[in-house]
């Protein structure tokens, strides 16, 4: 977890953006749904490739989809779906803050996170 020690948000926006890359990954972590909460007894985990997502905080809320892209330099993911037009009419992916999401179906995919999830 990345320890901030000021008060100041132009401080704490700094911590973020220099984090180094062990910290990052906590940085990564989105609310587990409320069946996941109760199976793993875990509030949150890292977001992955895979997982499917629900948006719950701006202008995309509401919306599920998987997680098609993690950006670990932005500290932000890409939902499939979640989309933004341009000026001229092209459509592009809209990055999302994990901290808006929650996890509603992990990517058990991986032997390493099942034995994540289930340590306490």
């Amino acid at each position: 977890m990345v320890r901030i020690a000021s008060k100041q948000p132009r401080k704490q926006r700094k911590a973020r953006y220099n984090a180094p890359h062990h910290q990052r990954g906590s940085l990564m972590h989105a609310a587990l749904a409320k069946d996941l909460r109760e199976k793993y007894q875990k509030r949150s985990t890292r977001v992955i490739h895979g997982d499917t997502v629900k948006v719950m905080r701006g202008s995309h809320a509401g919306h599920e989809g998987l997680v098609n892209t993690v950006m670990m330099k932005k500290l932000q993911i890409v939902v499939d779906g979640v989309i933004i037009k341009k000026a001229d009419g092209t459509e592009v992916p809209r990055p999302v803050d994990p901290s808006n999401v929650m996890i509603v179906k992990l990517n058990l995919d991986d032997k390493l996170r099942e034995d994540i999830l289930k340590r306490k």
